[in-house]
């Protein structure tokens, strides 16, 4: 997510010894050394972020904040995937643990357009062409398949293929892309029940109003796992044909933040701290069957 200095301390070694005894106010060219290379980097510099607070990083994010993505309802821990992830970009940008303020967002309010009160949300959010059109995004810090959730003892859940979920009553949250892989992927033959948030998703399973229902897979296996035990993850797909869906970080549309943070982002895939990260929070999806 956030990247800054690293350019400037790469290229000083070799200006220094490419202009080896010659003055040192000026290049071969004639002009001041590093002009245009200090200033990219200086963007990026803590003191010159466009940030909602001097000083501080806001990241927003909904409440309540589910598991793995969040742990015990609080972004301020660092635990959970989504949290570590927001801290290790704040480092990256030069903010300490104590300079980071999180703030509440609802999930369905986040890619609405307009201003925004924090520098950048991280929620699970899909980036979609139409979100783009109002939002800016982060390059994507997850790649997510979409799961199909069933009681164990339910039809649904001897489902083997996309054409099974087709006759089954289905629900998703409102607004996410779980909603749009049932209307545009499996295409039922019955309208899906939308929900405002995912407690009533899983409340309408247990009740029998739905025979599956749709989410990230990290947060079936958390679902499956602990929330509804007698339930099971029937199988993963890819909710847009030929494409990867990619969580991004979500920003007002124009912030100037958005090329330092993909900096961030880019150093942290190339160190090995997103996979790590991964490992550490987000459980293994390679038993779990593809539906085509």
């Amino acid at each position: 997510m956030r990247a800054r200095r690293i350019c400037v301390l790469f290229s000083l070694p070799v200006l220094l010894a490419a202009v080896g005894c010659a003055p040192t106010n000026v290049t071969h060219s004639g002009h001041p050394p590093q002009a245009s290379t200090s200033a990219a980097a200086n963007v990026c510099a803590p003191k010159n972020l466009p940030l909602q607070t001097a000083g501080q990083l806001t990241i927003a994010t909904d409440s309540p904040a589910y598991p793995p993505w969040f742990v015990h309802n609080d972004p301020t821990n660092g635990k959970g995937y989504e949290s570590a992830v927001a801290y290790a970009v704040a480092h990256q940008l030069g903010f300490s643990n104590g300079q980071v303020t999180w703030v509440k967002e609802p999930f369905n309010n986040s890619y609405a357009p307009g201003p925004k009160d924090f520098d950048f949300d991280i929620n699970q959010i899909s980036i979609t062409p139409a979100r783009a059109k109002v939002v800016d995004f982060s390059d994507g810090y997850y790649q997510a398949a979409q799961a199909v959730i069933a009681l164990k003892k339910s039809a649904a859940a001897k489902a083997t293929s996309l054409a099974d979920l087709k006759k089954l009553k289905l629900g998703a949250q409102t607004g996410t892309t779980s909603l749009e892989a049932i209307t545009n992927v499996i295409k039922p033959d019955a309208q899906p029940l939308v929900f405002q948030d995912t407690n009533a998703a899983k409340q309408a399973l247990l009740n029998g109003q739905v025979d599956a229902i749709l989410s990230d897979l990290p947060t079936a296996f958390y679902i499956t796992a602990v929330q509804i035990p007698h339930s099971t993850i029937v199988g993963q797909f890819q909710p847009v044909t030929g494409r990867q869906e990619e969580f991004g970080l979500l920003f007002q549309k124009g912030n100037k933040l958005v090329p330092c943070v993909n900096q961030a982002l880019a150093t942290l895939k190339q160190d090995g701290t997103l996979d790590q990260l991964q490992k550490r929070w987000l459980s293994d999806v390679v038993n779990v069957p593809v539906l085509k």
